[in-house]
């Protein structure tokens, strides 16, 4: 479970990177290709072509996170899709992607306050 601060983005890209890529060919990537701050504190989501791996790039104001999941079985078969390079998704978004849903299926609570 991953713990998203709420002044956090979390970005997803669309398109599939090369996973052979690490850590911080990502961040070149947030910076020139995406035109994004990575040192920010957001969390940027990345899959791999075949749809069964991705990566979440996170800094933590001690240095980068990398986390990596792969499936057992299966496809991440509901990756939005669009025009844009990156899109937003909430915190509850994320967690439901991370577990193979469709995140732009939830209907999400309105905040309390």
């Amino acid at each position: 479970m991953l713990a998203v601060s709420p002044y956090a983005k979390i970005l997803l890209a669309i398109e599939p990177v090369d996973f052979r890529k690490g850590m911080d060919a990502l961040v070149r990537l947030c910076q020139h290709q995406f035109r994004q701050a990575p040192f920010e504190g957001h969390f940027f989501i990345f899959r791999n072509r075949r749809k069964t791996d991705i990566k979440v790039l996170h800094y933590d104001r001690q240095g980068f996170c990398l986390f990596h999941k792969r499936l057992s079985t299966g496809r991440f078969n509901h990756w939005p899709t669009g025009q844009m390079p990156l899109i937003n998704l909430s915190e509850a978004e994320l967690h439901v992607l991370l577990a193979n849903g469709n995140p732009l299926a939830i209907e999400e609570q309105a905040p309390w306050r």
